[in-house]
């Protein structure tokens, strides 16, 4: 997979300590403005320091899709948001770290005038870059709460309690702008060069990840009645989706604190041990023999072994496998946005459900799995031995269409935690462990609004908690509908 580095802390400090002299007045400590390229860079770093966290007061997707256990404390397991005001954290990291920074970044290139320097093609791909973050930001929100603010959020002081938009309604335009971001990215203009760390710039790769990103969105509508769903895929795909792993928007860390990925952070700089493989995902792996296992985990007594999801009480971090080296003491380890695994899994499903014009599903689910094994170092000899065995081959496999991808999806996204809660929500597949002594009755399918929204929000919170059918973990979203 082709290799992005935050090489932007460098270009931050250029930026801000532009000049050693400044005019009267001027305190030369604080800067009245920053610069748009670094507030893209910071924004981009917050959305990936979300999306990667592992940190429980954080981000607990991991653990929603049953990727992690916890060793000795399991409140987050069993689904309590509560004690550490999970969903608070969550929403105000993304619209306050990022969006509200893509907010002012946006207004700035939006201002700025074109010069031979900043031509017409380079703004536009700038606020097109701007717009595909936002799409992908709010998407995030959409799928863990619902009904979200919207049409009135990032006013601050002018209006500081928002209203709840209708969460179909925010899809819908969403689509509306993703669709417009891919017809202003033009490949042959540049966009924000070395503060972009994802591609360096690179807008015709902006162009697919915004098009998957469509895509994405696309077969999340497709068990809503008159969502158009087939028209939103078909436009995906026309306008270019991901075709190989080194397109990806993959996100990869400096490697030097405080730029290291969260497991780092988690297992070395603070020398946790707080988290195993699931049973659930390891018991699966081993039943499939899946040779990505030696990429992902370490081997106890000889064989792979995952804790018991949920499971009370001290559990001894070294009665179990780990992650592996590779994941949980690399500080490089990098954060996946989206990238061609997905896309190829998303064609599958289009297939067979007839959307889009896309067809042989078999093949898009085979490019999927083998796409996989790749990206995780899997020799191709094994790679086929596994995707030939019959309880993954795609004609063999148990069940319907929906229980074959997305048992295989959920392994393929593997530690993309907001993804495969999403769509494990969606497909249904794989069977999740339900720990004991839950804080609900079953496997959370939406998380909590925030919780200070009842005090100081409290009028729009009760709109939007009766709108959607109640504020509780088993209040299913729009586009989940089994």
């Amino acid at each position: 997979m082709k290799k992005k580095t935050i090489y932007s802390i460098f270009l931050i400090l250029t930026i801000l300590v532009y000049s050693c002299k400044l005019p009267d007045n001027i305190d030369p400590k604080n800067a009245s403005q920053v610069a748009p390229d670094a507030i893209f860079s910071g924004a981009m770093i917050s959305l990936v320091n979300q999306v990667g966290s592992i940190n429980v007061n954080t981000n607990i997707s991991r653990l929603l899709a049953q990727y992690q256990a916890e060793v000795t404390y399991v409140t987050e397991s069993r689904y309590n948001f509560s004690d550490r005001q999970i969903p608070d954290t969550y929403s105000g990291n993304l619209y306050r770290s990022v969006l509200m920074n893509l907010k002012d970044v946006k207004a700035q290139v939006a201002a700025k005038p074109e010069t031979p320097s900043f031509p017409a093609g380079m703004k536009k791909n700038q606020l097109a870059m701007i717009e595909v973050l936002n799409v992908y930001t709010y998407q995030l929100l959409v799928d863990a709460f619902g009904n979200v603010p919207y049409t009135e959020a990032l006013l601050g002081a002018t209006n500081s309690r928002p209203k709840y938009d209708d969460a179909y309604t925010i899809y819908k335009d969403l689509i509306v702008r993703i669709s417009q971001a891919i017809t202003d990215i033009d490949p042959n203009s540049d966009g924000f060069g070395s503060a972009d760390l994802l591609y360096g710039g690179d807008a015709s790769l902006w162009k697919k990840f915004a098009a998957t990103l469509k895509l994405r969105m696309g077969l999340r509508l497709a068990d809503v009645a008159g969502s158009n769903s087939s028209t939103i895929v078909s436009q995906a795909v026309a306008s270019g989706v991901f075709t190989d792993l080194t397109e990806g928007a993959v996100f990869n860390y400096l490697g030097v604190s405080p730029y290291v990925n969260s497991y780092y952070t988690e297992f070395v700089l603070t020398a946790r041990k707080d988290f195993c493989p699931t049973n659930t995902l390891v018991t699966l792996m081993n039943t499939l023999n899946d040779p990505r296992r030696a990429s992902w985990f370490t081997l106890y007594s000889g064989a792979y072994l995952g804790l018991t999801y949920g499971k009370q009480g001290a559990s001894s971090y070294s009665k179990f496998s780990h992650f592996a080296d590779n994941i949980r003491i690399n500080p490089s380890y990098p954060v996946i946005l989206s990238d061609y695994v997905e896309a190829e899994f998303l064609l599958a499903e289009a297939a067979e459900r007839g959307l889009g014009g896309v067809t042989n599903p078999a093949t898009h689910y085979n490019n999927a799995i083998l796409a996989s094994m790749s990206y995780w170092g899997v020799a191709d000899a094994d790679a086929a031995a596994y995707l030939a065995q019959p309880g993954v081959a795609y004609a063999t496999a148990t069940g319907t269409y929906k229980q074959k991808i997305g048992t295989q999806k959920w392994l393929g996204l593997f530690d993309r935690g907001d993804e495969a809660w999403a769509e494990w929500r969606r497909l249904d597949f794989p069977i999740l462990t339900v720990p004991a002594a839950m804080t609900y009755a079953d496997i959370p399918v939406r998380m909590p609004y925030p919780f200070n929204e009842n005090k100081m929000n409290k009028t729009n919170y009760d709109a939007a908690a009766t709108a959607i059918g109640g504020d509780k973990a088993s209040t299913k979203l729009f586009w989940d509908k089994n």
